[in-house]
């Protein structure tokens, strides 16, 4: 009978310490999905800086920003990153966005492209069609490749359609070259000297082969977004559940913090402080 009793101890000893070990394991470890434009953003190094601080990785995996809202709805990931709001559909029920930064959709073209500026009206005219040979634009003469992602609820097709046409369901030119996500578009574009296209200034400014237009005469840069100068600025957010786990607040409280705000800032991205002026507009 003693004997029994020691084996049941011993036995509830190790089973304490196994789960106390595994629970410890786990909490090392959240798993990010979301927008190419997000972690090109400050994702990436946010989340080096949250591991050197705490020990705890963060394992970021792309997909775009409807994949992760979509996967933190369904439970699939603990936090995500999206460069767009939530639209009304089930399967973004029970999420929570936290804006932690702020971004541009810009206008891209080859680096070797003479044009250097676009009109909104312009832009809209190459979006839909009736404007298809550059030198309607200043350039030379040369058909327009459009370049565009494919649906209407991507991070960049979403926030394109609802800030240069104040129509979430714009239609574009019916004969643009659809792309899977902004990567592949920059990538075509990059390699195309008529291609042109819209994307996200924090994975554009990035490609050594693209050239970004200035709208209306203005030019993206930092300080012109966080004015509000520039047109097309939107807010970058970090995608919960309603109610998040203590460890996912703690990461959201990190890129809430000056001390995460100032890794946002260093990777020239404009920051919640740098975008004050964009608040309520």
């Amino acid at each position: 009978m003693r004997d029994s009793k020691i084996i049941v101890f011993v036995t509830l000893i190790f089973l304490s310490t196994f789960f106390l070990w595994t629970d410890y394991s786990e909490a090392r470890e959240l798993k990010w999905v979301g927008c190419g434009i997000t972690k090109k953003a400050f994702m990436k190094e946010l989340s080096k800086a949250y591991e050197r601080k705490t020990g705890i990785q963060v394992i970021i995996k792309g997909g775009g920003a409807t994949k992760g809202i979509r996967a933190v709805a369904k439970g699939l990931a603990d936090m995500g990153g999206t460069c767009r709001h939530t639209i009304d559909d089930p399967q973004e029920k029970g999420v929570k966005l936290h804006r932690v930064a702020w971004d541009a959709i810009v206008v891209v073209v080859n680096k070797d492209n003479p044009v250097d500026n676009i009109t909104v009206e312009q832009l809209k005219g190459v979006l839909t069609g009736k404007i298809r040979n550059w030198k309607e634009l200043g350039g030379n003469d040369a058909p327009i490749h459009l370049y565009v992602r494919k649906g209407k609820i991507s991070g960049v097709g979403l926030m394109a359609r609802e800030m240069i046409f104040n129509n979430p369901g714009q239609e574009f030119y019916a004969k643009a070259k659809l792309m899977r996500s902004s990567g592949p578009l920059e990538r075509a574009i990059s390699g195309d000297k008529n291609g042109i296209g819209i994307s996200g200034i924090s994975s554009a400014k990035k490609r050594k082969k693209l050239k970004i237009l200035k709208v209306n005469g203005i030019a993206p840069t930092k300080e012109n977004i966080g004015s509000g100068k520039y047109p097309f600025y939107r807010p970058l957010y970090i995608v919960t559940k309603d109610n998040p786990s203590p460890e996912v607040q703690k990461f959201i409280q990190f890129a809430l913090s000056n001390e995460g705000q100032k890794v946002i800032s260093e990777q020239g991205t404009v920051n919640l402080s740098e975008g004050k002026a964009l608040e309520g507009k």
